[in-house]
């Protein structure tokens, strides 16, 4: 029955609408630690310890050697991520932004994973039971490195690498960026409050829940993913035509008459918070199926403000690591050792609530709160896994600074259009930099002689001040046309796009696609001549794109990816990668197709650093206690380098040298 209900379980959560060890010659199990800081900068590296807050770097540079890391084009994580992976470029590995289109339905979807609901299942009125699993496919291609070190009989552990999920089936994993929250997407918070905001309903990655409170009690529900067993349809609808209802848990939340305290009462389980107070994780149960299905979740629960507007926060709901319904970690049953271990913790691709501070839901401090809760968990999770690592490869992910760097970037810089002021927030990103130099000491602690230490990031950082409404552009220059050219805002997906008068469109953060004739459904330019017509045009108008406000040019380099890139999946690549200058990036409406009135605006947002820009402008870091061979190492090299330590040749499709003495 156990076996039953978790094939039942997966069939539900892989319908959701988000986007053994093989056995090998035993080899001496050199030793690598590879602490991966997702955003960490070269400039802010050096400076910071030029300044002398970073003495375990400094010591790391001093000791062995330090390098900027060549990025990729573009430098997002996904991308860089899967590249240091697999020691190839997007071309190879097929991973060119966030989002991905669909030629045939130019919907813009999610790169790194796809789920298939099951096809076979019986209908017992309103009830659908699946007799078969879905499933859910990692869309990065080519072999992982510690795949070629698991066969040559290496172990290794790789905590919370990016683009691997469902991780690969090799060494112990635990899946990072790319992982969703039970509710199948990147992470949706949810809030409660009697007062809700003006922009309740136009909120990016959470849910305004407005309740009433009533002699001093709140009654309100956690709502979780949509139950797939559940086929409720409208009346007079075919049989296609269905919806399928959430699973919810009723809770209740009583206000102390007198003092700002909160007693939260869910089934089975009660817990009383202060104002301004966090929760520790919450086991909550939803029931798909009566009796034999249950998907287990686990929450964080904030409460923010008791009077005079009660608001209540709730962390995305995440995968239980103890007792996943997705495939998080390898083996299967690592997650429940590491929960054993270490308690429940964060199992989303990325933790820090970004999206609540960008939708006015948090503060400033209170983003910086919940931040610290994600590093402090990240935290002990490095010192158990440095506790018990003895030989092979040890890779460790922390994503604090490349968050912290996205959402605090205007508390330091007192030229962003969107600078706040606030004298501990100013100083908030060289704090992360000083926790990462005592987890660097940390693991130089444990690094004998013997042991190759490398510290690296994916790429760097800068500020995000101007966004570029690419599509816009392309609107304004004729290369795209509308239906109703007065109808501009509020129009995603392409909604009022004419595709048989377009030529090019944008989707992703820094993807441009030609309307190709015999790829795209509506394709209108002909392969050949035409095409690269299109694009020489193309790449001289975007260089000589003025900002009015700032005289400078907003994008810096333009890439082509059938000339620039090698591999495979060229066919699925953007036809153009625009690398933006420094200072701007794509707008938030262009990458999901919307055709604002304005091609260049101020960001006012919270998230005001940036990195997807002209990879010469972000490289990341390289340090390690060996010597740096190459004079501008790129990830890939860095890929080859780890081989070299066990003697394993790079695989043929792999670009890269051995890097490192």
């Amino acid at each position: 029955m156990k076996t039953f209900t978790r094939v039942l379980a997966l069939a539900l959560l892989t319908a959701l609408p988000w986007t053994a060890c093989s056995e090998g010659p035993k080899a001496p199990a050199h030793k690598v630690i590879i602490l991966g800081i997702d955003g960490l900068d070269p400039r802010l590296l050096q400076q910071y310890a030029d300044e002398g807050v970073l003495p375990h770097f400094a010591r790391l540079m001093a000791d062995g050697d330090f390098s900027p890391l060549q990025t990729t084009a573009p430098p997002l994580s996904p991308v860089a991520w899967s590249t240091f992976i697999t020691g190839m470029d997007p071309g190879g590995h097929g991973i060119f932004d966030f989002l991905r289109r669909d030629p045939k339905s130019l919907i813009p979807e999610f790169a790194m994973a796809r789920t298939s609901a099951p096809e076979w299942k019986i209908s017992l009125g309103s009830w659908a039971i699946p007799l078969e699993s879905g499933s859910i496919e990692g869309l990065r291609q080519g072999r992982a490195f510690w795949e070629l070190l698991e066969e040559r009989g290496i172990p290794a552990t790789v905590f919370r690498m990016p683009v691997n999920f469902p991780p690969v089936q090799a060494g112990r994993a635990l899946s990072g960026m790319g992982t969703p929250d039970i509710q199948g997407t990147s992470g949706t918070f949810s809030f409660y409050t009697d007062v809700p905001p003006p922009n309740a309903d136009n909120i990016s990655g959470g849910k305004v829940h407005e309740v009433r409170v009533g002699a001093n009690k709140v009654s309100a529900q956690l709502v979780g993913p949509a139950n797939t067993f559940r086929e409720i349809r409208s009346d007079g609808a075919d049989a296609d035509d269905f919806s399928n209802p959430p699973m919810t848990i009723d809770f209740q939340v009583y206000l102390d008459p007198e003092h700002p305290v909160a007693k939260l009462v869910l089934p089975d389980q009660e817990l009383v918070l202060q104002e301004g107070e966090w929760s520790d994780w919450i086991r909550v149960e939803f029931e798909a199926l009566p009796y034999l299905v249950g998907v287990s979740a686990t929450a964080r629960f904030y409460l923010q403000q008791v009077r005079p507007t009660f608001k209540l926060y709730v962390s995305p709901l995440q995968i239980n690591p103890e007792e996943p319904v997705m495939p998080i970690s390898h083996p299967g049953d690592w997650s429940q050792q590491l929960t054993q271990r270490l308690g429940y913790f964060y199992t989303q691709e990325l933790a820090e609530d970004t999206k609540a501070f960008s939708a006015g839901i948090f503060n400033g401090q209170e983003f910086w709160k919940q931040s610290q809760i994600v590093y402090q968990e990240q935290r002990r999770a490095l010192e158990a896994m440095l506790s018990e690592y003895r030989e092979g490869l040890l890779f460790f992910y922390f994503s604090s600074v490349d968050q912290g760097c996205h959402m605090l970037w205007r508390y330091l810089d007192p030229h962003h259009p969107g600078y706040v002021e606030d004298a501990q927030l100013a100083g908030a990103i060289r704090k992360l930099y000083q926790q990462m130099d005592e987890a660097v000491g940390r693991v130089l602690e444990v690094a004998d002689s013997e042991t190759t230490v490398v510290i690296m990031s994916d790429h760097g950082f800068g500020p995000f001040k101007r966004g570029v409404n690419l599509n816009s552009w392309l609107a304004d220059q004729g290369y795209a046309r509308l239906h109703d050219p007065t109808l501009r805002d509020g129009y995603p997906l392409f909604g009022n796009v004419d595709w048989e008068s377009t030529r090019a469109y944008a989707v992703g953060l820094n993807g441009l696609y030609v309307n190709l004739r015999g790829r795209e459904r509506f394709g209108i330019v002909s392969p050949g001549q035409e095409y690269d017509q299109l694009l020489d045009q193309l790449e001289s108008d975007l260089l000589a794109l003025r900002d009015p406000v700032t005289d400078e040019a907003p994008i810096a380099t333009v890439l082509r990816t059938r000339r620039d890139f090698e591999g495979r999946h060229l066919e699925e690549a953007p036809d153009l990668i625009i690398g933006y200058n420094w200072g701007y990036r794509s707008s938030w409406e262009s990458p999901l197709g919307e055709f604002p009135r304005r091609v260049l605006v101020d960001n006012l947002d919270a998230w005001s650093g940036d990195h997807s820009i002209d990879p010469r402008l972000v490289p990341g870091v390289l340090l390690s206690n060996r010597r740096i061979t190459l004079d501008s190492p790129a990830l890939y090299d860095l890929t080859v380098a780890i081989l070299d330590e066990y003697g394993i040749e790079k695989l043929p499709e792999m670009l890269g040298s051995d890097c490192l003495q």
